[in-house]
């Protein structure tokens, strides 16, 4: 590639990855494997993605934290290894820019060991004045349809979690995974401190609205300000996801209070699956926001 445009690969906390700070001071990591955004500050130094630093660091095993993308399945929703397999595999520096890099994978023998099918996935990240555009493209590049769940596995770093709220979703149809409930969601904005340390895992249902703004508020944030969160439209479902403290203290790769710092808003569509006929595109998008210094 004869022109990065400031784009550095290093290796960042153990990930290989590629690296750019901006003039203002704002900066983006995206590892290799995954293409997973890691890291996104904005020119106040602040930190917007929570990545535990616990997470396994062998280049395999899934990330946990930043922006994981999940496909071609959600979850356990299906056959293949939970949440698919791509957020496992190193992908390819396909484009650097002054404002964004693309990422791609594409079908092969390491695809192939999990998923017969031919595709070609682009993760592109991109940075603008307070705010990250994540866009993931996928294409069937193969003779025959094929079916996908997928998401944007979002990890927000918060200040406490017990001191945070989720607006926007009042109205939307949700499904409770803790307590296996179906319900329409009647809250102006989620408390996550009404039940601290319980966790959270919800699924709510958006078709036609998947493009509405969501905002993540912080009653204690130390700048005061709230992050907005835009999920393209075909994006049907939002994930919200906070393990609590009892699957914090479980799970390997968390410490056991890092519950507290993070909190999952998914731009996603899995209750219906996605089929691509043969050269058809889809795409996914996330974009956050924060106020202006």
């Amino acid at each position: 590639m004869n022109n990065t445009h400031g784009w550095a690969a290093l290796v960042w906390e153990g990930f290989p990855a590629w690296y750019k700070q901006w003039a203002d001071g704002s900066s983006l990591v995206v590892a290799e494997q995954g293409a997973q955004v890691l890291s996104w500050k904005t020119a106040d130094g602040r930190e917007h993605l929570y990545l535990s630093p616990a997470s396994a660091r062998d280049g395999k095993t899934a990330i946990r934290g930043g922006v994981p993308v999940c496909f071609p399945q959600f979850n356990t929703r299906g056959p293949l290894p939970k949440h698919g397999f791509v957020r496992n595999l190193g992908w390819q520096v396909a484009e650097c820019g002054a404002q964004h890099i693309a990422l791609r994978l594409q079908d092969g023998p390491a695809t192939r060991q999990f998923w017969p099918e031919a595709f070609d996935a682009v993760l592109r990240a991109e940075v603008g004045a307070n705010s990250l555009a994540i866009t993931l493209d996928v294409r069937n590049t193969g003779s025959t349809p094929w079916a996908m769940t997928c998401a944007l596995h979002s990890y927000l770093q918060v200040d406490d979690i017990t001191q945070t709220q989720l607006a926007g979703l009042q109205g939307a149809a949700c499904w409770d995974a803790l307590a296996d409930t179906r319900f329409a969601e009647a809250a102006a904005q989620i408390d996550f401190g009404a039940a601290p340390g319980a966790g959270f895992d919800r699924v709510f249902s958006t078709p036609g609205a998947g493009g509405k703004l969501l905002q993540v508020s912080q009653q204690f944030a130390h700048d005061g300000r709230a992050l907005t969160i835009q999920n393209s439209a075909n994006a049907s479902e939002v994930v919200v996801w906070n393990p609590g403290a009892a699957l914090s203290q479980e799970l390997a790769d968390m410490p056991d209070d890092g519950w507290r710092q993070m909190l999952c808003v998914e731009a996603a569509s899995i209750d219906t699956p996605v089929t691509l006929a043969p050269g058809q595109s889809w795409r996914l998008m996330q974009t956050l926001t924060t106020a202006g210094a």
